[in-house]
């Protein structure tokens, strides 16, 4: 496959059409219709619809501007930095988060990266699906407990544990006078959360290292733990929350925290794919990102 030609259908592809990839690019619209011709004939598929006044890329040409674009940016910003005598981070750096990591740290966290390295242009997608940083186009993906894989690499940045939380309107359950007993008082939870569930909880203070079990009985359901965060917030009732979102709210006393849950404490990790360069964009936000409170330290993964 002819590089100079994927990097010209890649233009066109990002910039719409013929014309504004002419005028981005400062060359001939038929030179570089020649080109996409000259892959098209190399591949054996169309790549982009012709004949119509908005330029459509096909199934195929749509499928090779996904997993091409990141590459030939690399290429290119990897022949930039050795004319320019260093890595300078710069270029279009896209990142994939959960969306409460994403709401709860990377806004601030982003304004900054921004600020300090004003030649790249973030983009962050609050999302909870798994994707594929190839094929979904992402230079670095954030996931929590993720699954070992031989593709991805990356930096631990902290771990977290589940907090049980609820407004100060509620009072915490004496466990003196309820000693061995389950308690079951009004929760708001995931929509997820099964039927007969029981939340095993480690006291705090006066009552650290203790165990009580509590049956949350559920009065709001909600799919996002942001909404749950707000309903007891509100004193609807005791939640299960991550630290990482209501750590402020307790330190403000707008929560209290009953217990920490039993289970394990997850891992956040920084994730991006083995087989592509660690740009110098990827590596100034994993820096950054570092620098988050709680650090749990970092190793490979």
């Amino acid at each position: 496959m002819d590089l100079t030609s994927l990097a010209d259908f890649n233009a066109v592809a990002l910039h719409g059409g013929f014309g504004p990839a002419s005028r981005a690019l400062e060359r001939p619209k038929a030179t570089l219709s020649r080109r996409v011709a000259e892959l098209e004939e190399q591949l054996g598929v169309r790549l982009i619809e012709r004949g119509s006044r908005r330029m459509r890329l096909t199934e195929e040409g749509l499928a090779l501007h996904e997993r091409t674009r990141g590459l030939m940016t690399e290429i290119q910003q990897a022949g930039e930095a050795l004319a320019a005598g260093g890595p300078v981070p710069r270029g279009r750096l896209r990142v994939s988060a959960p969306v409460v990591f994403a709401h709860v740290v990377l806004g601030r966290l982003a304004a900054r990266f921004a600020l300090a390295y004003p030649q790249v242009e973030l983009e962050v997608v609050a999302e909870d699906r798994v994707v594929d940083p190839v094929e979904d186009g992402y230079d670095l993906v954030i996931r929590i407990d993720p699954s070992p894989d031989e593709q991805l690499v990356g930096r631990r940045l902290l771990s977290d544990e589940q907090m049980i939380v609820a407004a100060p309107t509620l009072a915490v359950p004496d466990s003196s006078a309820n000693a061995g007993a389950v308690l079951t008082v009004p929760a708001v939870v995931r929509v997820a959360l099964a039927p007969g569930a029981v939340w095993t909880l480690r006291g705090q203070g006066a009552d650290e290292g203790a165990l009580r079990q509590i049956v949350p009985q559920p009065v709001l359901r909600f799919s996002s733990l942001l909404m749950v965060r707000d309903a007891v917030l509100d004193g609807v009732g005791v939640a299960r929350l991550p630290r990482l979102l209501v750590a402020q709210d307790v330190a403000a006393g707008r929560l209290v925290c009953w217990g920490i849950d039993e289970k394990p404490a997850v891992e956040i990790w920084a994730l991006y794919h083995s087989r592509r360069l660690l740009s110098a964009k990827v590596r100034a936000f994993m820096n950054l990102l570092q620098e988050l409170p709680h650090q749990a330290g970092t190793s490979d993964f």
